[in-house]
């Protein structure tokens, strides 16, 4: 890439970046609940199906999504009993930061602003059913499957400016960076910004890539709730999406996915490489459980008669924490909230919900694991002389990547001179589910100090440029050469 296009093609991924970041119900608190409005937005609700259909209308009223759903399909993410876990509704008190929860206003706006600035890059914009957004750059193939990059939209609560927002930048900036210098690509390109992967509203997670991939029903929208009990179904159909007449979100055209990411750890800030080249995703378990005991007066209950709730939930931290470490890299185990019931100083707890998560690489050792430790938490339970109840909501397995793919990424950097390193992520991303579906890559760049989820996440420009350098040559590649 010219060194002026890669200048012009940063300073468009930045912009994206900034204007990305006011559209943040944090702003909205900050500036008395004005927010910011994005030019698609002004003179209509951002909410109607009109604005919606607009939108749609704009791009032709076509749509590129397949009505049937073909080949393998990856095992659903989550197992959910419908309502969420304590403390993970958007009317909670929010700090610093960005928060976009799904369905909500600042979400609402970010998306339509997306679509417009879209439009105004010369592609061609279009939302699903769902909410998802796409723009597209057409092939002069017309026979060609989609190459598509991007990432999520969706934050979690006061959660940092980079996290999937420098997915979807990158993405816009890459094709637009194409077309100026190439032209229409033999296979068509789309960047998406797709609409939910955190699942830091609704008990579940990867929204928008499980409509996209076939993991999810449309029709389960309904059995989803809020802690304040709003629907998914409701929030949904409240930002204008979910209508019969919009296009299906199951895409059966996808030739590859891309997705550019930062590392959301401290790897590779600490070697001092530029690029990660994901070779697998790990897979993902995670539980809701409640002990319950028995609430008492904490001056008048013997310690020897008591069914304390907290006292043995603090045993299953312990276990937890002592196996993993015994189990080693790369399996993670963490106990990350807690709901003590009643809660009051003077009172024996009486019953607690906390939530477990387990990760690794392998199928079989994230099982084994998970086994070992329920069996511990349900002895100490027995002991205690409590009732433990555990709800699996989320089952994601390990996702590997397409070798064919990350060698060329691989490629790409030793031909930028750029060092970098092939690594297993541990956290979740929408590029495992669309692994499933057709060949996918990932790739990653430095996190300052592997901070992730919090106002104080950070990555270089000249980092984040380049992540935008590789993308854009393997686009490049897959669009644009002959096969």
């Amino acid at each position: 890439m010219r060194t002026e296009n890669a200048k012009s093609a940063s300073a468009v991924m930045m912009k994206l970046l900034e204007e990305m970041a006011l559209f943040s119900a944090d702003a909205e608190r900050a500036d008395g609940g004005a927010g910011a409005v994005s030019k698609a937005a002004e003179g209509k609700d951002p909410g109607s199906r009109e604005t919606d259909s607009a939108v749609h209308a704009a791009s032709g009223g076509t749509s590129s999504t397949g009505l049937v759903s073909g080949g393998n399909k990856p095992q659903s993410p989550v197992v959910t009993t419908g309502q969420a876990p304590a403390g993970s509704g958007p009317n909670e008190e929010r700090g610093r930061g960005v928060t976009r929860l799904l369905y909500t206003g600042a979400w609402r706006e970010a998306q339509h602003y997306l679509a417009e600035r879209m439009r105004e890059f010369g592609l061609t914009a279009r939302f699903d059913r769902v909410g998802n957004l796409y723009g597209r750059l057409q092939g002069t193939d017309p026979a060609s499957k989609v190459i598509l990059t991007g990432s999520h939209i969706d934050t979690v609560r006061s959660g940092g400016h980079y996290d999937g927002a420098y997915g979807i930048a990158a993405g816009i900036a890459a094709l637009v960076s194409l077309k100026e210098r190439f032209g229409p690509p033999r296979r068509t390109l789309e960047v998406v910004s797709l609409c939910e992967e955190e699942g830091s509203r609704f008990p579940l997670s990867y929204w928008g890539s499980g409509n996209a991939t076939g993991v999810y029903d449309l029709r389960s929208a309904a059995t989803y709730a809020d802690p304040d009990g709003v629907t998914m179904q409701a929030a949904m159909e409240a930002s204008g999406f979910g209508a019969d007449a919009q296009p299906d979100p199951l895409r059966d055209d996808l030739e590859a996915f891309v997705e550019a990411h930062i590392e959301q750890g401290v790897i590779l800030e600490r070697t001092g490489e530029r690029i990660g080249i994901v070779s697998a995703i790990v897979g993902q378990r995670r539980y809701t459980l409640t002990l319950e005991g028995e609430a008492n007066h904490a001056g008048t209950t013997p310690m020897t008669m008591r069914q304390d709730a907290l006292a043995g939930t603090a045993e299953m931290m312990l276990a937890a924490e002592t196996e993993a470490l015994r189990h080693g890299e790369p399996l993670v185990a963490t106990i990350g909230r807690l709901n003590v019931k009643p809660n009051t100083p003077n009172v024996v707890p009486g019953a607690v919900s906390f939530t477990l998560d387990v990760r690794h690489s392998d199928e079989a050792e994230l099982s084994a694991f998970c086994e070992l430790l329920l069996g511990q938490f349900e002895a100490i339970a027995a002991k205690r002389s409590l009732k433990l109840t555990c709800d699996l909501w989320m089952n994601a397995k390990p996702a590997p990547m397409d070798e064919e793919l990350s060698g060329r990424l691989q490629s790409i950097c030793a031909a930028k001179g750029m060092a970098h390193r092939t690594m297993v992520s541990g956290a979740g991303h929408d590029a495992q589910l669309f692994s499933a579906v057709c060949p996918t890559a990932m790739l990653f760049v430095p996190s300052r100090r592997g901070i992730s989820h919090s106002p104080d996440e950070y990555s270089s420009p000249e980092a984040l440029a380049d992540g935008l350098g590789v993308l854009t040559e393997l686009l490049y590649q897959l669009a644009y050469e002959e096969r």
